[in-house]
């Protein structure tokens, strides 16, 4: 099996985490850390916004099963790319909308989903989304790992993750893993 790797940043990571783990050829999703000066940051230092860092989901994937570009399409339907450093009421450059690319060809695949979407004017406002070479990936705390999946019932999970994992699984299910 060949791997490759993704990074992205769509505000707070669980629910990206949490969708992209569901997709066949994704091997793991990991929420954590990339982009910033700190060294090792922790989540209380992320959230100062004073890092630098935003918060993303690595993700290990199978090229052969799922295409990076198909990655770049779901990671655009899971959050709002037209809000500069926010996502709803989570505020601050930790939480802006970043493709980190780790390789030339990334870089060009995301540019291309990018200027699709604007061309098309899927989103009423432009997008600024952020392309970035990525940069070392510093993994959050074990407790935002499968944050979604372990805390179903958080006030959070109910309210803004859960439908955008419902509308995620209706619009991507032929990619979805067997249950």
């Amino acid at each position: 099996m060949s791997t490759a790797t993704a990074t992205f940043g769509a505000g707070c990571f669980w629910c990206l985490e949490a969708a992209m783990n569901q997709l066949q050829g994704v091997q793991r999703a990991t929420s954590g850390y990339m982009g910033g000066q700190t060294s090792n940051p922790s989540y209380q230092q992320i959230c100062t916004g004073l890092t630098g860092h935003a918060e993303v989901v690595q993700v290990i994937f199978d090229p052969t099963i799922i295409r990076y570009e198909q990655l770049c399409q779901i990671f655009f339907c899971l959050h709002d790319p037209t809000q500069l450093n926010r996502q709803g009421n989570d505020i601050g450059s930790q939480y802006r909308s970043v493709i980190f690319y780790h390789n030339d060809e990334q870089q060009h695949q995301a540019q291309q989903v990018l200027n699709q979407l604007s061309t098309e004017q899927v989103f009423a406002s432009p997008i600024v989304t952020e392309l970035s070479p990525a940069a070392h990936f510093y993994p959050a705390e074990d407790y935002h790992q499968g944050y979604v999946q372990q805390n179903p019932n958080q006030g959070y999970c109910q309210f803004v993750v859960a439908p955008k994992l419902a509308s995620f699984r209706q619009q991507f299910q032929q990619l979805l893993k067997a249950d």
